[in-house]
């Protein structure tokens, strides 16, 4: 690429970066997510919008995506002090868990009925789109201004930290078990046989390698110099380690996003002086991570082939926000003693982001056959979501009498 090239190059990405953030700001006003802003202007650039722009290279897509999330699991751990996690570990846990589980077989079924997909892609498409997304909640979280009880906040906020691991678990074992099968799927047991023994070692290893890591980590940066007019390197230094655990937790086998995000909150609790003064330097990291995650996302969607698939993408998306995700709730909620009003907002707070879109860009990776159609639909749940529950969010905990400024 010459000099002349890639001047142009710098100056398309820079523009397309000033439209996206100039539109969140005022978008902002609007209760709109600034995601969505990112995601549109991508969608703009790409091959349908005006600048034509061709671009599918999904390998990209998803490595840029799974940097992005890990620095936002990691930025989110050391902004959850240790007391939220006390109060929302185990009912965080079990929407992380069995509510992402359950979320992922009702999805299934619907696919099923929906787009008449064979029970292993739609448990695909339910795996992908089953776990609620860390930047959307946090970002939203952060511009509603709301103030929940405690327990409440607590476990919004860990489950979306918690979440990711599993569903990435779930779609990385489906396609093992599919792709030698021409993507139909094999029988149960086979499946079991693959899913549990992974799942198992990914979790296992992302805590083991997590809780190590953090208390390595804590230990060190402890020690170092660092002076309180120090945040820029202390916000690099916290970067680096981040990303570093990620790396070495994916190539021993565990699962790197939730080994960054359980480092991330014993950072905090361990060296909260180091952990509070790189805060505001990672903020920076983390808009940067999510604006180039969402513009590229945005480019490599075809809207014209969405628009096909806008029927069952609504349907499938309607059952996500006021089924499946509300009967996961309940089951995992209801035995804790949470109320009604607690229940129907943890239900509505399960914003999906970035991580389903990428989610399901791996069985496209993969070959998985009709995996486009996966990708298509997971996007389409992504855009109602953010369009729909990013904006009615506050004022639902104002009509449930949840925000603590209001009661």
């Amino acid at each position: 690429m010459g000099h002349g090239a890639a001047d142009l190059l710098t100056a398309a990405v820079a523009a397309l970066v000033l439209i996206a953030i100039a539109g969140a700001l005022y978008s902002h006003r609007f209760g709109l997510s600034h995601l969505l802003v990112f995601m549109v202007v991508g969608m703009l650039a790409g091959v349908d919008g005006p600048l034509g722009l061709p671009f599918d290279n999904y390998t990209l897509a998803v490595h840029v995506g799974n940097l992005a999330l890990a620095l936002i699991l990691f930025d989110g751990g050391l902004r959850t002090r240790w007391v939220m996690v006390r109060d929302g570990m185990l009912p965080a846990g079990l929407l992380a868990t069995v509510g992402v589980a359950a979320t992922a077989c009702m999805v299934a079924a619907l696919a099923r009925v929906v787009l008449d997909v064979p029970w292993a892609q739609g448990l695909l498409l339910g795996a992908a789109v089953s776990s609620t997304d860390a930047a959307a909640v946090f970002a939203q979280f952060s511009a509603s201004k709301l103030k929940l009880e405690q327990r409440l906040a607590a476990t919004i906020e860990v489950e979306s930290g918690m979440n990711d691991p599993m569903a990435m678990v779930l779609t990385l074992g489906l396609i093992a078990w599919m792709a030698p099968r021409g993507g139909q799927g094999g029988e149960a047991a086979s499946g079991l046989a693959v899913l549990m023994p992974l799942l198992g070692q990914q979790l296992g290893l992302g805590a083991l390698i997590g809780v190590a890591g953090g208390c390595l980590t804590a230990a060190w940066v402890k020690r170092l110099p660092i002076e309180d007019d120090h945040d820029g390197l202390a916000a690099l230094l916290m970067a680096a380690l981040g990303l570093l655990l990620f790396a070495a937790t994916n190539r021993l086998g565990g699962s790197g996003f939730l080994a960054v995000y359980i480092a991330g909150l014993l950072v905090r609790h361990r060296a909260e002086r180091v952990a509070v003064l790189s805060l505001p330097g990672l903020n920076g990291y983390t808009w940067l991570a999510q604006a180039v995650l969402f513009l590229l996302l945005g480019l490599l969607v075809t809207p014209h082939e969405v628009w096909q698939l806008v029927v069952p993408g609504l349907a499938i998306a309607a059952g996500l926000m006021l089924l499946a995700r509300p009967a996961a709730v309940v089951l995992c909620l209801a035995p804790l003693g949470f109320s009604w009003r607690a229940q129907c907002f943890v239900a509505w707070s399960g914003l999906r982001g970035a991580v389903p879109i990428v989610l399901a860009a791996y069985p496209v990776l993969a070959g998985i056959p009709g995996a486009w159609r996966l990708f298509d639909v997971a996007f389409l749940v992504v855009l109602l979501s953010l369009l729909i529950q990013g904006p009615t969010l506050a004022p639902l905990a104002r009509a449930l009498r949840l925000n603590q400024d209001d009661v």
